[in-house]
């Protein structure tokens, strides 16, 4: 039987910092060691965002109640981590954390800075994120951002605007960056500072149960860029046991991924199950309207990959080439090199038809039952900015 754990933080108090000579260094109180075992003492997943109390990662946790997870034989543990933007890709090359989920962005200043790093399974296929502005003084127009200040509630959320902006033809040395601080950013924005705020899929929806109401330019509609991956040590690929034990793991999250997709209500109820203080700050509505948002981004075209996860190659190539154009990077990177459909065969390998009944057999809470999906979907972008702007 797989062992859960969760708790609210990394199990010490642990600095990191990429130095100025780009070299990861780490100290902890107690000290810190590399995962040494065969396959893993215990598997560690790390947050790009500093908390897990959102809907973001919602095939883990209806994967952990259908028990799509069992049989690891190895306890598993989901960590919040810092806030800071680059923590979930430190922590997995010094072997505190064993997978992370970075923007692609974040992915590629962990390649920058020497981390030998590996992406194995592609979540985020189209891209999700956004950008906020308060109500009418958006565009879809991003080349008006120029002269313009852009909220970020982490600096090391820069490299995730830059490429954005730069394929629809905006001079980036001309746009602002403020970073107003986790998680107050679209406070500031709704408060009067700055011009717009990044933003992402699923994170529109909270906002609104925030009270923070705002128009927005939607990647998921207008952008062809990608959004965040699962990365791991690429020397655990290259080790048998451990890259058999990751077919395993994320086959589960592949199942919760298939789940999702025919009850999508059923994953909101078990994120909210898990999570008692934001099932109350949105509710069963907007808990809807953010996970269909997520499935958007994480399915993309699915008649196009090879199964949940499946990179494209080629368009991760471009993303590659575009931030060398920008300077992200100062040396070009093969994308072959540090992205792998290695797994995605095996992770996909589950009887689908069984998940699918599943998903149908869940038998929803009064209060989700009430919930018409059809008409959240029919509404599902109507933050958009109009068409006309």
């Amino acid at each position: 039987m797989t062992k859960f754990s969760l708790s609210g933080g990394m199990s010490r108090r642990t600095f990191l910092q990429v130095s100025a000579a780009g070299v990861v260094t780490a100290s902890a109180l107690g000290g810190i060691g590399r995962a040494s075992a065969a396959p893993y003492p215990k598997f560690t997943w790390i947050s790009p965002r500093g908390t897990l109390e959102v809907l973001d990662d919602y095939p883990y946790w209806i994967g952990k109640k259908m028990g799509y997870f069992d049989g690891l034989e190895v306890a598993t543990d989901m960590q919040p981590g810092p806030s800071d933007g680059t923590a979930t890709v430190k922590f997995v090359d010094v072997g505190q954390a064993d997978m992370g989920f970075p923007s692609p962005g974040v992915f590629s200043f962990a390649l920058e800075n020497g981390m030998k790093l590996k992406s194995a399974f592609h979540m985020g296929a189209l891209d999700t994120f956004s950008l906020a502005f308060r109500k009418g003084e958006g565009s879809n127009d991003l080349k008006k951002l120029e002269g313009k200040t852009i909220l970020l509630g982490s600096a090391a959320w820069q490299p995730i605007v830059d490429p954005m902006l730069a394929v629809h033809g905006v001079d980036i040395s001309k746009v602002k960056y403020v970073e107003a601080g986790w998680p107050t950013w679209g406070t500031a924005l709704a408060s009067g500072q700055g011009d717009a705020a990044l933003s992402w899929e699923g994170l529109r929806a909270e906002w609104i149960g925030s009270k923070l109401d705002f128009e927005y330019w939607l990647g998921v509609q207008h952008s062809p860029l990608f959004a965040n991956t699962f990365v791991v040590r690429a020397a655990d690929l290259d080790d048998p046991d451990k890259k058999a034990f990751l077919d395993k793991y994320l086959r589960g999250w592949a199942m919760g991924l298939e789940f999702a997709y025919h009850n999508p209500l059923a994953a909101v109820e078990a994120v909210f199950e898990q999570f008692p203080t934001l099932a109350t700050n949105i509710g069963p509505e907007l808990g809807a309207t953010s996970i269909l948002q997520q499935i958007a981004v994480f399915r993309g075209d699915m008649s196009k990959r090879k199964g949940w996860g499946d990179h494209d190659i080629a368009a991760w190539q471009t993303f590659f080439d575009k931030i060398y154009e920008l300077k992200q990077i100062t040396k070009p990177v093969k994308a072959e090199d540090v992205v792998t459909n290695d797994v995605i065969g095996p992770a996909n390998d589950f009887d689908h038809d069984k998940v699918k009944a599943d998903a149908a057999a869940y038998v929803l809470s009064d209060a989700f039952k009430a919930i018409n999906i059809e008409d959240v979907k029919a509404h599902l972008y109507d933050q958009a900015i109009p068409a006309d702007r």
